[in-house]
């Protein structure tokens, strides 16, 4: 669990495109990669993302922003 986010990252960009785009897939994959990067890190900023992540869930837009960000940074954007 704690490095779900790593495995994710060394996933193709093609892997990683097609996880995001699959409606609830893209959720677990954005909700796990989240939790193993708060975890790893214990950084204010990665525990406040997480928190507002699961509270709010952001939808569509933060999946939207999550897809962009990983073709441009090959990451989930705040969860380096």
């Amino acid at each position: 669990m704690l490095e779900f986010d790593k495995w994710f990252n060394k996933q193709s960009t093609l892997i990683k495109a097609l996880l995001l785009l699959i409606p609830g897939v893209n959720w677990v994959c954005e909700c796990l990669v989240r939790l193993s990067v708060m975890l790893r890190t214990k950084q204010p900023v990665h525990i406040i993302v997480f928190v507002l992540f699961i509270a709010v869930g952001w939808g569509w837009f933060l999946g939207a922003i999550d897809f962009v960000y990983m073709l441009l940074k090959g990451h989930l954007f705040l969860a380096e």
